[in-house]
């Protein structure tokens, strides 16, 4: 199984830590839209290392079609073939309080942003003429001045994070791939997720084959007891706050534990986290995430994604992870090849 890490930390050591990731073994980098832009730091990581790179996610509500097409286009060309652009919805509060856009519709109108994506890239491919006609936005002008011409590795693929069975079913009917939101479980993967993409891929007249699934996971791993302790704590704590969150019920509800989420919700308006964090006990902990060494962590991962997938994405929350930890977990995962 190939392994992608996150590539994190501050934007002046991007290149620093790519090489650094790579050489433990790291099949792929991914950024995260966090405190830094999401296309920078790859930009930065494809001068450096010659490594799968992938956003994951940048918000796309916000975005236009041709913004998210020329950032793609100039960062397959600056990794050589190697980027994924991956796109995500993110909630309502965010996309109105905080990017200050429109919210409705959420998978009708990221069905809409991979579909208008994709015809610029066909466009600049050759393929046909731009001319998209959508309900959100429309896109029929494109000039020679704004035009890149053909990619020399192609257009690069467009995945979607998703969890709900809207999003889920929306992905697998117009998006490349699917990349599995990191609060989850085996059972609601493999109960909701997996039958919502064969329904989306069935109503699209699809194959599997058409279609990738990039799990992602929380890890916690450590070897001594402070290690797996701080591991532990550092996982609880985006939990919790993932759990807080109502789009994530879904998952708390298929393993009996819809009643939590309110109450995570209610103590995160009163500032409480300490509590928020007891509310997450060692079931939770193994069940969301995966939680023991190196090698365990690998197994886990493999059990649950193994059949489905061949690489995933690992997230080391929260806590202060030893790059030798993650050079383990990387040769245990490609140790099942």
């Amino acid at each position: 199984m190939k392994v992608d890490i996150q590539l994190d930390g501050r934007i002046e050591h991007s290149a620093e830590r790519a090489t650094e990731l790579v050489a433990l073994g790291a099949d792929g980098l991914f950024t995260f839209e966090g405190p830094n832009d999401v296309f920078l730091p790859l930009a930065l990581a494809a001068g450096a290392v010659r490594a799968d790179l992938m956003t994951n996610i940048a918000v796309a509500l916000p975005r236009s079609p041709i913004h998210l097409a020329h950032l793609a286009y100039d960062l397959q060309t600056l990794s050589q073939g190697r980027f994924r652009l991956g796109l995500g919805s993110q909630v309502r509060a965010h996309i109105e309080k905080r990017y200050g856009s429109a919210w409705s519709e959420p998978a009708a109108r990221m069905r809409e942003i991979v579909q208008a994506t994709k015809a610029v890239f066909d466009a600049w491919e050759g393929h046909a003429p731009l001319r998209f006609q959508g309900r959100f936005s429309s896109h029929t002008l494109m000039p020679p001045m704004f035009d890149p011409g053909p990619n020399p590795y192609g257009p690069p693929e467009i995945c979607l994070g998703a969890l709900g069975p809207h999003m889920t079913r929306t992905a697998a009917e117009v998006a490349d791939g699917l990349l599995v939101m990191p609060f989850n479980s085996a059972r609601y993967f493999t109960e909701r997720t997996l039958p919502t993409v064969a329904d989306g891929l069935d109503r699209a007249g699809r194959t599997p084959a058409d279609f990738r699934i990039y799990p992602q996971v929380i890890v916690g791993t450590g070897r001594t007891a402070a290690e797996l302790d701080a591991a532990a704590r550092g996982v609880r704590s985006l939990l919790a706050f993932y759990g807080s969150t109502p789009a994530y019920r879904p998952v708390l509800e298929v393993e009996g534990w819809a009643e939590l989420q309110p109450e995570l919700n209610r103590l995160s308006k009163l500032g409480a986290y300490p509590a928020m964090l007891d509310l997450i006990d060692d079931s939770m902990l193994t069940t969301l995430a995966v939680h023991g060494t190196p090698e365990q962590c690998a197994a886990e991962i493999l059990r649950r994604f193994g059949a489905h997938a061949d690489r995933v994405c690992c997230y080391f929350p929260g806590y202060p992870i030893a790059d030798r930890h993650i050079a383990d977990l990387i040769a245990a995962l490609r140790a099942a090849e």
